[in-house]
Formats: C-alpha cells, structure tokens, sequence
C-alpha cells in the first residue's frame, strides 16, 4: 500500500487546464492500464455500431476482412498522441495521418462528435465501475480537455463545454441511435474472434458469453447479440469487483510505465511507420473510418 495514492496526490496538485496531457497520461500509463486499454476498445466497438458508422465500415472492409491491422492501426494512432501529445513530433505525425484517414470522406459533425464522446465516456464509466479506485474530477476534467483539443484539432464543431454536459450529450444520441443492425453485426463477429483470443485457457468454454457479458444491454441489442445467461454476467462483474479490491489492497503502484518499449502490434512486429497505418486508400467516398 506504500505509495499506492501517490499519482492521486500529484494529479490533484495540478491545474486539469494546463497539465490535461500529463494526467491522461499518469491514467494510462501508471495507475490504470488495463482498465484503460479495455475501456478505450469497448469506446471504439460501441462507435463502430452506430448504423451510419457499421455500414461503412462493412463497405470497406476494414474491419470484416483486415481486422487484426485495422484494429492495431486504430491503437497505434491513438496511443502515438496519447504518448506524444499534439506537438511533439510523433504526435503531430499521427493526428495529420488521422485527419488524412478522413479527409476524403462525407463526414457528419454529429458522426465525428459521437465516436469521440464514446472515448471520453465510456472508459471512464468503466473506471468508475471497475477500477481499483474511482476517478478524481481532475482526471475526468483532463479525460475531456484531451479528447477536446483533438476534437478541436480535426475541427469537429460543437464540442459540449464541461465532460458532464458532454456525458448527457453523448447518452441522448447513443438513446436515438444505437439501434439493431445488420452491419454492426457483422463487424461485431469479425472483431469478437479477437477477443476470444485474450480470454485466459481456463475460461476459454464461457468466452462467447463472457464477450458478451462485456457489452451493456443497448450495445448487445445494436449488435444482435444475445444476452448471456445471468449467472454468466454475475460471475465476470463479481470477478472484476473483487480484482478492483485486491488491487486497492493489495497493488503496488506501477514503477515502468506501459509502453516503456514502445507500442508492440501482432500486425508490426518489426515496427511500423505512422504515415503507413491506416487504409491506404484514402480516396473512397463515405462516412467516417475512426
């Protein structure tokens, strides 16, 4: 326990306004990378089911046929100006590739503005669910001045002022249009079979149903998904409130922070160039690639 409040003392100590990257990034390097990692997957699978979103992306074929890159790429992108912030080289790199992705495509504001309130709500809803402590105001406030100035700096408009008035926003659009579709299923089964992949051996047999555990009732509906049985859904939220209670026990705090050797891909093992990443067909008409 020695040490284990240490980031939250210094996080508090600052002002969110001019240290939002430094917080963000203590969140995801130091006190909640695995909850962080989850939490920003779970944001970008709940974007891509959006029916506008999902059909897209079915057309392109980015995440049906190429999803392992597609996914790593997506990772690569965020990470890079999460690591690098928005001046630093690297960082400039990967958000002039970002706004490249998209540049070519007919893309709503409303579209763009609800893939980046799912990356500001939807893991930090997790955290206050599962972490091993919940997050302070600064680290909710640094959460949306972040996702802010990347909205700002891919000149998305009307960006909700405070990240509670972006969290009301955020849940009347996912309320009116997280609706069943056959594109966001489509994409849902590509993407699962990853998943799979990351359940521990032991609990490989309850792996669809713990996937689907993951997902909240609207999202199961977008996606047509079956609800897993209830004792399915109690045992993983058991399993992660007592993993949560055994951290704030017992966890040391993080010395190495992730991504100390940098940013390792199943799809780059020798490394990646970041104007490569992402389709490399910038040209076809559409909606957003996110």
């Amino acid at each position: 326990m020695r040490g284990r409040y240490g980031n939250l003392t210094r996080t508090r100590a600052m002002d969110p306004e001019h240290d939002y990257l430094v917080i963000y990034q203590t969140m995801l390097r130091y006190e909640f990378p695995w909850d962080m990692k989850l939490g920003l997957n779970l944001a970008f699978n709940r974007s891509f089911s959006i029916p506008a979103i999902a059909a897209v992306h079915t057309a392109t074929g980015e995440l049906t046929d190429r999803t392992q890159k597609r996914i790593d790429d997506t990772g690569l992108l965020m990470y890079e100006m999460v690591l690098n912030g928005f001046e630093q080289p690297r960082g400039r790199d990967a958000l002039r590739r970002v706004n490249q992705i998209h540049r070519p495509h007919d893309i709503s504001n409303d579209d763009f503005l609800y893939v980046l309130g799912c990356l500001v709500v939807i893991p930090t809803r997790w955290l206050q669910e599962y972490g091993w402590r919940q997050p302070c105001c600064h680290e909710r406030q640094a959460t949306y001045l972040f996702y802010r100035e990347l909205g700002r700096r891919m000149r998305i408009t009307d960006i909700p002022g405070s990240y509670e008035e972006f969290e009301s926003w955020f849940d009347a659009y996912d309320a009116t249009h997280l609706q069943p579709n056959d594109d966001a299923a489509t994409i849902e089964r590509a993407t699962r079979m990853l998943m799979l992949t990351r359940i521990p051996k032991p609990f490989a047999p309850l792996g669809n149903a713990l996937v689907s555990a993951m997902y909240d009732a609207p999202l199961q509906r977008a996606m047509q998904v079956e609800a897993p049985a209830w004792p399915v859904r109690a045992g993983l939220h058991v399993a992660l409130k007592t993993r949560s209670r055994l951290q704030r026990w017992f966890g040391a705090p993080r010395t190495t922070p992730l991504f100390a050797d940098g940013i390792q891909t199943k799809s780059y093992p020798d490394g990646y160039e970041i104007s490569q990443l992402g389709p490399q067909q910038d040209h076809v008409p559409g909606h957003p690639v996110t």
